[in-house]
């Protein structure tokens, strides 16, 4: 029986995630840095399974270099969903090229040494991602406002996985130091199984944020001014009047440069007078329209989602539940005979 290692079964997994990311690039503006980073994990499973499957010595060499490339990948991913403005610049930016040179020379001088350092390196970018969702989905500003609550949930899956990923590395450590690496075969494939699939996997949903060619609110402010009633009535206003809410490819930064506000204090002015972040208030407005479309016309439930600015059905039902408490069909069900008898 020709043996299969389960990396290979991860990579395969990947790799029709990644098919799928391409093909739908046209329509979903898939990102390009998350396409990498899938690539990248189905290629380290493809390793992994050569390293522990079928004991290629070469893969010895080529898994750590590679595995250090992930951390920083995943960074770089997730920060092209921040404002253009919050990007790192010069030095800072090229500090992140550093840890597949300095794995490579670890693996050549210190071999000791890897499983320490990609310990260490997975663990300190995992709180970098999500220092970079802390504000919440608001702090998503280039990711499609119907998208942004779920690319924020994939930054902390991702992080959560470079942790994951760091643990089992623990345990390869600990199984060299215990039972002379009895057992490290078998813990390596499942850190790959899950660690890297669950990265590839929230790669692949948060590239599906990017807009084609941002749970939780961000933290309240003491007490709204008039400025946030300025703002928000001139977004209210754009939103509606101009039905700018029926555009998928819908950002907080799109909408902050069409309101000439920065998109800090938009997402302020939402949190402090509406409650929520900009994403749940935008698709308040989506699902409103929903309804009127539901209730007043004859126009069937897939029409009206695209037609009152969602892109994927997952989102419109999820809102529409977050909204009514009912499925669009349901609500359009209870909301008729009320309406024949208002008639």
């Amino acid at each position: 029986m020709i043996f299969v290692p389960l990396s290979f079964v991860a990579a395969l997994l990947l790799v029709i995630l990644l098919v799928a990311a391409l093909r739908a690039r046209e329509t979903t503006g898939g990102n390009t840095a998350f396409l990498f980073l899938v690539a990248l994990c189905a290629l380290q499973s493809v390793v992994v399974g050569l390293r522990w499957g079928y004991h290629v010595e070469a893969a010895r060499y080529i898994q750590p270099i590679l595995a250090s490339c992930l951390p920083p990948l995943v960074l770089f991913s997730f920060r092209t969903l921040l404002q253009r403005d919050d990007l790192e610049d010069g030095l800072m930016r090229w500090l992140h090229a550093l840890p597949p040179v300095v794995m490579a020379a670890i693996v050549l001088f210190v071999p000791a040494l890897i499983d320490v350092a990609l310990i260490v390196l997975f663990v300190g970018y995992a709180i970098a991602v999500l220092n970079l969702g802390r504000s919440g989905p608001d702090a998503l500003v280039e990711a499609r406002l119907d998208s942004a609550v779920a690319a924020h949930r994939a930054l902390v899956i991702a992080a959560v996985a470079l942790c994951l990923s760091a643990l089992f590395d623990l345990g390869v450590l600990l199984a060299f130091e215990w039972s002379k690496g009895e057992d490290a075969a078998i813990i390596a494939s499942n850190a790959n199984l899950l660690g890297l699939f669950f990265i590839g996997l929230t790669a692949f949903v948060a590239s599906r944020a990017q807009p084609s060619a941002a749970g939780q609110a961000s933290p309240p402010e003491p007490s709204p001014s008039e400025q946030d009633r300025e703002i928000l009535d001139k977004v209210q206003r754009m939103l509606v009047d101009q039905k700018l809410y029926r555009d998928d490819n819908l950002t907080l930064s799109r909408l902050a440069r069409r309101a000439g506000v920065p998109a800090r204090q938009i997402s302020g002015a939402v949190n402090r007078l509406a409650g929520r972040n900009v994403s749940q208030y935008i698709n308040d407005i989506r699902i409103s329209e929903a309804c009127r479309l539901l209730r007043d016309t004859d126009m069937s439930v897939t029409a009206a989602m695209l037609d009152s600015g969602f892109q994927t059905k997952s989102n419109f039902n999820r809102e529409f539940r977050r909204v009514t408490s009912l499925s669009p069909a349901s609500w359009r069900e209870q909301s008729r005979p009320a309406a024949a008898l208002d008639a």
